[in-house]
């Protein structure tokens, strides 16, 4: 196995090595998954939240509970939280016990705003899946338009963008008014969950996808937080000559992982329901097609946690860091 010394060839790679070796860190983080509540203002197709019924639990609305449940995850290890939905925008007096008690980033449909002078800290990511026109279509409103008004030039906000076939003509036009909004970007691809028309991934969109990705992260740079390794990766479904899927997701909740032999995963990770007692499979849901999964947390923490197969060669471990550091990023752990 070669050293970090014999591996780091250039000065780029120094530099983001040095930042997230020296970050309280990606080694150090230990995050999990939890349902704000059990309630959206919007029907998008293709939502896994819905179509696997994970709205159905009984939403723990007591918030004493929910305090001393965050302790208790606090005490499990856990020390940044991903707040997910239904939709956290429509539940502040649950993001207030969680604002007040620990290190944590919240999802949103980007509708209702969640008030920036509230949750100064709070990083926002803006679930996201097309220009104007394709959000009416899959999700029933303009979501885009009214986004960019809530949360312009809001340094803290970044936009999840899920992107489908057939739409491909969008991404740049898309990621243009992200930068003109002040505001930044990062892509997945879309899961097709519920078998929507037209939205079925072929080897020619895989690389036509790509090569757009990989030109936004050049013409953009500023705004677009990415990586071309993780644009591979994501793009082929494979990572080191190994594929992606129920054997490799690093991704699937501690507390019901009993695949043998033991994977490399996420330390502590568990994806919690809204009533604070059900533990979901992974971070998306069990109805989900582990082999067509297009989760991009998945696929980052999936690089991140084969650090030692990338110690291979010098490019292999520049792709690494690459990756690593654009999780860093999007965590918080070191700037934009």
């Amino acid at each position: 196995m070669l050293t970090i010394k014999d591996l780091i060839k250039d000065e780029e790679t120094s530099k983001k090595y040095t930042q997230i070796k020296n970050m309280a860190g990606v080694g150090g983080m230990r995050s999990s998954i939890y349902d704000v509540n059990n309630t959206c203002n919007l029907r998008c197709k293709g939502c896994f939240y819905f179509s696997s019924d994970q709205h159905r639990l009984n939403d723990e609305k007591d918030l004493g509970k929910l305090g001393a449940f965050i302790e208790q995850e606090k005490a499990r290890g856990v020390n940044y939280a991903i707040l997910i939905g239904g939709e956290p925008s429509l539940s502040l007096d649950r993001l207030d016990v969680w604002y007040e008690r620990i290190k944590c980033a919240s999802a949103t449909n980007g509708i209702k705003i969640i008030p920036r002078d509230r949750y100064p800290k709070m990083r926002i990511g803006i679930s996201l899946w097309g220009d104007e026109a394709y959000e009416e279509r899959l999700r029933g409103k303009n979501t885009f338009k009214i986004s960019r008004e809530n949360y312009k030039y809001d340094p803290n906000v970044y936009y999840l963008y899920t992107i489908a076939p057939g739409c491909f003509d969008q991404i740049e036009p898309v990621t243009e008014k992200i930068q003109d909004a002040g505001l930044r970007v990062h892509y997945q691809l879309f899961s097709n969950d519920q078998g929507v028309s037209g939205c079925d991934w072929t080897e020619d969109a895989y690389q036509q996808v790509r090569d757009i990705l990989d030109q936004m992260l050049e013409k953009y740079p500023q705004t677009v937080i990415s990586s071309k390794y993780y644009h591979q990766v994501l793009t082929t479904q494979t990572m080191l000559g190994r594929a992606f899927g129920w054997t490799e997701c690093p991704s699937v909740s501690e507390a019901v992982d009993d695949r043998v032999p033991r994977v490399k995963r996420l330390m502590g990770f568990n994806s919690f329901g809204s009533d604070l007692t059900t533990i979901h499979r992974c971070c998306t849901s069990v109805t989900r097609d582990c082999a067509t999964c297009h989760d991009g947390a998945a696929t980052m923490s999936w690089i991140i946690v084969n650090k030692r197969e990338h110690m291979g060669s010098a490019e292999d471990f520049a792709n690494w860091v690459d990756v690593t550091h654009m999780f860093a990023k999007l965590y918080e752990y070191i700037p934009w």
